[in-house]
């Protein structure tokens, strides 16, 4: 065992665990962190992503001690208040179905929305490409990612305008 000491959600944590243990087990079990989910195991599914200075990054595959002075974003420090314009477009449209890959599909969109405030279609799906959802909510999951950007631009179209 050997102790880390880790930046994440904006507060330094330290934790004693072996140097192959992967981020996900980390956060999960050693600090309590538990909207980071497991998913396949093997970094296809995406439902363990978090971001490592802000890139989006398979919790399950990165071992801790690659992790080194890298700011860790999970799920519970998006916004603590539920007040990030991904979260609040998710309530809005009622995007998850079953919600298990919810938390990995909010963290990739909130990195494709910092790289990119206004994406279309096609870019949206290339970017969350790699995130699986077993329900088949990617539509709603696009829609949520545009109005997110709705949100965030501060245009709040009348109702029944376009998404």
């Amino acid at each position: 065992m050997s102790k880390y000491t880790l930046n994440v959600n904006g507060q330094v944590r330290t934790v004693d665990v072996a140097s192959d243990t992967p981020m996900l087990w980390v956060l999960r079990d050693a600090l309590g962190l538990v909207g980071t989910k497991y998913g396949c195991g093997i970094g296809e599914c995406g439902a363990c992503t978090i971001h490592l200075d802000g890139t989006p990054t398979r919790a399950c595959q990165t071992q801790v001690s690659s992790v080194g002075r890298k700011s860790v974003t999970t799920i519970e420090g998006l916004d603590p208040a539920g007040k990030h314009p991904l979260q609040k477009a998710w309530c809005e449209l009622d995007v998850p179905q079953c919600g298990y890959c919810q938390a990995g599909q909010l963290m990739t969109a909130a990195a494709l929305l910092k790289s990119n405030p206004h994406p279309n279609d096609a870019e949206i799906d290339r970017a969350m490409g790699g995130n699986l959802c077993r329900c088949a909510s990617y539509y709603r999951i696009r829609s949520g990612i545009k109005r997110a950007a709705e949100l965030a631009s501060g245009h709040t179209p009348v109702e029944g305008g376009s998404r």
